[in-house]
């Protein structure tokens, strides 16, 4: 196979004029509840449309208010039954980033003299093949990864991956999903046998008693936060945090343990469950195995190794016991204070084998329930096709690969059968040499990433690499050899699944810039030019991938065979998977869907898996020259990740802390004679950073606070990394504080 210059040539004519034109080309049969069918945008000067919101999992439906088919304005959608009227200030401000003066609007490549200059598409797609092409050609195709992101609807999730190892030949390639729901993923899959949470929002409002670990919900998923104050059974909210959040103020119980202490402390619980003989017993003996090794396992945890260790007492324990014991109804939520872990996927099988022991999941109000991170963190786990391949297989099965090739009608000895590496080993493997080239798409690694300035410097080592985002502004694209313009949220078509595996539509709103193309139609065009494009010849539009997707979930745990294309997601207001062809025939499809309620699991013997194994200390510790435990997390709602497009939005921007604070607890600051407001420096072994002090009792005496969004903060962060999901630990190292001007 090789590309043609006239057809590129026509190629991107053709994706040019696709770009300045209509919004929505789709014509509907019928219109739908949540959106506007098949009618073209453009034919509806006043009108509105319903898409998800583009930052976090939750996944509210927005209101776009449409003046010429353009989006001029959004609101809550008050019938979408994920928000019912509700939306965090990321979601009435996400059209102003599309707006910045920074946009990607022309390919960039950078010249003889070091500076990245305008080219254009022809020269940049050309120079994309060439230079990747002699990458492979001298150390091997292997030599060449990618990097992806949950920020991209699921279809260009699912294009990226096959495009770049169907049809390029890559091995290896991940996405930014491995720094928040890895260690989810892994535990899901080991106690599970597939990553499935099993919850639906409703369970929000149907516990009696609420246990959240490491989850700040109120400033990081509020309108989540916002169905627990709609919960009418009065229940008890305990919050288990090193800090007195937001959350933890406004719960019924803090629990605030040592920092990483997590390990112990539940499995002195359930060690107290078992004691009291607060399990059931009938549910263990049906559904759960290796129950008689976790109760022997357990033992070892007693009331006194617990309080050493998390610095909680017994007493506390055995509050948590009885109101598990007689709560009725239990649920318990995590997330990133869980799942960025030295020890991660053992932290949320604790919290999962309490669930299990104690029967509390596949009811209404129940459930070991992890909290996604990203929009499409769940589609980027499904189907971006890194280190698992499409649809939850596994690359090292020939019958899984069979299934694909069938399915996707494409050669299987074009589908890699070992795993590709994971973030941090791709990482890694610039180290070594054996990644020689690299395409980022859609996230910022230069800031985001653990202990990032050892990641600038490994960039040297690479012969290319490639940013494809929507601004040319970040610290990524600005280390890059080529950047490629594409559009963002409110510029494409697709779906993102939310943490409730609800699928919801997003949808072209208005036009990207300059000649930035959405990532879909980029992907059409490397495929042309690489030559491989016989290969995805049926994907010409996103509803199209959408299709395939459908196909190979069938017969999955995944399954929505039932979801009949786009038009039924607007009819409904996203549909949650399994959805199969028979259940969907027996309807309603929109209906609400919670797992196991059967006490059917996974695994080949249907049975749910109890894993543990002793608790391991963080591998960096405080000592007299680092005195203190760093931590990282959500600084505002008003703030996102990188703050890449959140910094776009002067509402935003107004709304969060406009310099960086470290919170330190009132004890520490006497000791060390900080004085609020003054500005200090943050030293750890790797790197150092200022802030402005904040005395403050969120935190605990030895430890301090910094928001993740500070583009120094990750100049700290020490590279630890759960052994089965290989996920960061970013909420632990051990840093040193000095008044800056000393």
């Amino acid at each position: 196979m090789s590309s043609s210059p006239r057809r590129g040539t026509q190629l991107l004519k053709d994706l040019i004029r696709s770009h300045q034109g209509p919004l929505t080309r789709e014509l509907v049969r019928k219109p739908g509840r949540f959106g506007l069918g098949q009618v073209p945008m453009d034919q509806l000067p006043d009108s509105v449309a319903t898409v998800v919101c583009g930052f976090c999992s939750t996944g509210c439906g927005l209101k776009a208010h449409l003046r010429n088919g353009e989006a001029v304005g959004l609101s809550p959608e008050a019938n979408y039954p994920v928000n019912r009227g509700m939306a965090c200030p990321k979601g009435w401000e996400a059209l102003s980033p599309l707006d910045a003066d920074d946009r990607a609007t022309r390919p960039l490549l950078r010249d003889d003299s070091g500076n990245l200059a305008e080219v254009d598409w022809d020269t940049a797609m050309r120079t994309f093949v060439e230079r990747i092409k002699q990458v492979q050609d001298r150390s091997g195709p292997a030599s060449a990864a990618f990097l992806g992101t949950g920020q991209m609807p699921t279809e260009e999730l699912a294009f990226l991956g096959s495009l770049a190892k169907f049809g390029m030949g890559m091995v290896h390639g991940d996405g930014n999903t491995r720094q928040c729901m890895a260690t989810a993923v892994q535990a899901y899959k080991q106690s599970f046998g597939f990553d499935a949470p099993p919850y639906t929002y409703s369970d929000f409002e149907e516990s009696d008693v609420i246990v959240l670990v490491g989850s700040n919900l109120c400033i990081a998923h509020p309108i989540m936060w916002e169905r627990i104050c709609r919960n009418t059974r009065n229940p008890d909210v305990i919050v288990v945090d090193p800090r007195r959040t937001e959350t933890a103020v406004a719960a019924t119980m803090h629990i605030p343990i040592r920092p990483k202490s997590d390990l112990p402390f539940f499995y002195g619980l359930a060690r107290i469950l078992i004691e009291r003989d607060a399990i059931d017993k009938a549910f263990i003996q049906k559904h759960v195995d290796h129950y008689p090794e976790f109760a022997a396992f357990v033992k070892d945890y007693t009331p006194e190794l617990v309080f050493e260790e998390s610095g909680i007492p017994e007493s506390t324990l055995e509050t948590l016991a009885e109101k598990i014991e007689t709560g009725g109804r239990v649920s318990f939520w995590w997330t990133m204070g869980v799942n960025q872990s030295h020890e991660g996927v053992r932290v949320a099988q604790a919290i999962i084998n309490l669930a299990l022991i104690t029967g509390q999941i596949g009811k209404p109000g129940t459930g070991a329930n992890s909290i996604t991170g990203q929009c499409n963190a769940m589609g980027s786990r499904l189907f971006s096709n890194t280190t698992g391949l499409l649809g939850g297989r596994d690359f090292q099965s020939d019958s899984d690969r069979a299934d694909v090739s069938r399915m996707l009608d494409i050669p299987v000895e074009s589908i890699p059968a070992e795993n590709s590496l994971a973030y941090d080993e791709i990482i890694e493997g610039i180290r070594s040499g054996r990644i020689r080239a690299l395409w980022i798409v859609a996230t910022n690694t230069a800031h985001s990433w653990i202990n990032q300035s050892d990641f600038k410097r490994l960039r040297e080592k690479l012969d290319f690499l490639v940013v494809q985002d929507m601004y040319d502004s970040t610290e990524t694209a600005q280390l890059a050899d080529l950047v490629l313009p594409a559009a963002g949220w409110g510029e494409k078509d697709g779906t993102f699944i939310n943490s409730e595996r609800r699928f919801g539509r997003i949808r072209k709103l208005r036009r990207a810039p300059g000649e930035a193309l959405s990532d879909f139609q980029i992907f059409r065009l490397i495929a042309h030019y690489w030559g491989c494009e016989s290969l995805f010849e049926r994907w010409k539009t996103p509803e199209d991938v959408f299709d395939s997707m459908r196909e190979l979930s069938a017969g999955r745990p995944c399954d929505f065979t039932g979801i009949d294309g786009y038009q039924a997601l607007d009819a409904e207001g996203g549909i949650q998977w399994p959805l199969s062809e028979a259940e969907a025939a027996r309807g309603p499809i929109g209906q609400e869907r919670r797992l196991f309620a059967d006490g059917a699991f996974f695994h080949p013997n249907q049975r749910a898996r109890l894993c543990f194994e002793p608790h391991r200390a963080p591998e960096e510790k405080p000592n007299a020259a680092f005195p203190f435990i760093f931590m990282t997390g959500r600084g505002s709602s008003a703030q996102w990740h990188t703050e890449t497009r959140t910094k776009k939005s002067a509402v935003l921007r107004s709304l969060a802390p406009a310099e960086t604070f470290v919170e330190i607890n009132p004890r520490d600051a006497i000791e060390a004679g900080f004085v609020d407001g003054r500005e200090v420096t943050l030293r750890s072994r790797r790197g150092h950073m200022t802030a402005r002090v904040r005395i403050t009792g969120v935190v605990p005496v030895g430890s301090v606070f910094v928001a993740m969004h500070d583009a120094m903060t990750n100049r700290l962060t020490y590279p630890a990394f759960d052994p089965f999901s290989r996920q960061p630990s970013y909420k632990h190292c051990a840093v040193a504080i000095e008044p800056t001007d000393a």
